[in-house]
């Protein structure tokens, strides 16, 4: 990446720590990977029951493989066997103390926009977790609400759902078709404005590109 453009990130990272901090939400900054892994390892004491949603974000900075190797009580939602009766591992998800996420998009604004299929990813992020650690690439931002869906659409749907093998217009046509079928991953759509709990969720930035 050219030194301006990391630049330009930097200082943008900076502006948006205090924009979200206006929402009671904690945020970092980090140039790169590495640094933002070893942020969220930072964050997490020893000890610490940790879990996640579906994200190519924390994979890519290499978190998870960093968890499992850590001083950790790993919760893995898909440890669950055949037949199991998925409340109770999204019990234990709820009672973790860190939830390991990324975001679809963040505006300008702080405000974190997130669109989800089952709902088993963003109803850790509003509730339940003592704590939320939301990592995200700075290609993530928009500049409002309107256009965070947007981007969610038309930038990040279309490949997850070729990700996830599921058959939607948008994996086929590359396309969002806006559609209703039962593939959908597109039913829950979440804006984060505020955090009402201090400390509860926080923010790391990466200057990189990450995630969808």
């Amino acid at each position: 990446m050219h030194e301006a453009k990391k630049e330009y990130y930097r200082k943008l990272g900076q502006t948006m720590i205090k924009r979200f901090a206006r929402r009671n939400i904690d945020a970092v900054y980090c140039d790169t990977s590495e640094e933002a892994c070893a942020k969220a390892l930072e964050l997490m004491p020893s000890g610490s029951s940790v879990t996640w949603g579906g994200s190519v974000t924390i994979g890519e900075i290499g978190l998870l493989d960093a968890v499992a190797a850590g001083d950790y009580e790993v919760i893995d939602r898909m440890d669950q066997m055949p037949g199991d009766d998925a409340r109770v591992i999204h019990a234990k998800q709820s009672a973790a103390d860190y939830f390991l996420m990324s975001t679809n998009a963040f505006t300008l604004d702080g405000e974190l926009v997130n669109i989800d299929g089952a709902g088993t990813r963003l109803c850790f992020l509003i509730a339940g977790p003592a704590h939320v650690l939301v990592i995200a690439g700075m290609n993530k931002l928009a500049h409002d609400v309107e256009s965070a869906l947007q981007r969610v659409h038309d930038v990040a749907s279309p490949p997850n759902c070729m990700r996830l093998g599921v058959n939607t217009p948008c994996a086929v046509t590359g396309v969002c078709g806006d559609c209703h079928g039962e593939q959908t991953i597109c039913c829950q759509e979440v804006v984060t404005r505020h955090s009402r709990i201090p400390h509860r969720i926080t923010v790391i930035m990466v200057g990189e590109d990450l995630g969808y």
